[in-house]
């Protein structure tokens, strides 16, 4: 029979190896067919997504557990603020690709595999990691304003990138198309939802953090 303290392990030891696959299964598909240079600047591109880089933390954060405690990831990866940060930019990367790219994208294939893993798959994997088995009660409200310098990097490194190369990771930031007011405004955008989203998330905590402070309190 699974033991209580087995299923966090089990859980992450699954959702690990399947998100470590999914990113090597993209990076082959968008690098295979490149030769020469060109596969130096389909890896550049490879890291340009948001989706990738916010899919690699996810993996690290449920590998981190697996690990030895003195190991540096496990240390990192064992913090609350760190993994509900993660939450917050998975949960944006779903819901921005179910609302904002899927409608007018219809991958195919491994395509149509790797995307789903990437885009549905681990943000619920790691939502309910979350939920289930991240300790509660220590988050601040002043925490996600902290946690959008990754999204805030993110859209200065777009931005100067793109600028640069003329390609850009996704529709909605093509400065060449849209001119960089509508795209200033589209980033502005996001960091809202990313803001409300690490609210909801803060204010899980705290309900979840209360309700375990009540049940382990001493009967009067």
């Amino acid at each position: 029979m699974l033991r209580e303290r087995d299923r966090p392990r089990l859980w992450r030891a699954a959702f690990a190896v399947i998100g470590w696959a999914a990113l090597a299964l993209q990076y082959v598909l968008m690098a295979a067919p490149a030769e020469g240079w060109a596969v130096l600047d389909r890896t550049v591109n490879y890291f340009s997504f948001f989706t990738i880089l916010t899919n690699i933390l996810v993996a690290l954060a449920l590998t981190g557990p697996l690990m030895s405690p003195r190991r540096r990831v496990a240390r990192w990866t064992a913090s609350g603020g760190v993994r509900a940060a993660i939450a917050m930019y998975i949960v944006v990367v779903g819901v921005v690709y179910h609302f904002l790219i899927a409608p007018n994208w219809k991958p195919e294939g491994l395509t149509f595999g790797v995307n789903l893993v990437l885009h549905y798959v681990m943000p619920a994997a790691f939502l309910l990691d979350w939920l289930w088995f991240t300790p509660k009660g220590r988050l601040r409200w002043v925490d996600p304003m902290k946690w959008l310098a990754f999204p805030l990097v993110y859209a200065g490194w777009t931005l100067a990138h793109g600028l640069t190369t003329h390609w850009w990771p996704y529709g909605f930031v093509n400065v060449d198309e849209l001119g960089l007011g509508r795209v200033l405004a589209v980033f502005a955008g996001l960091m809202v939802c990313f803001l409300l989203v690490g609210l909801a998330l803060v204010g899980l905590d705290r309900v979840f953090g209360r309700t375990v402070r009540d049940s382990s309190a001493p009967a009067l």
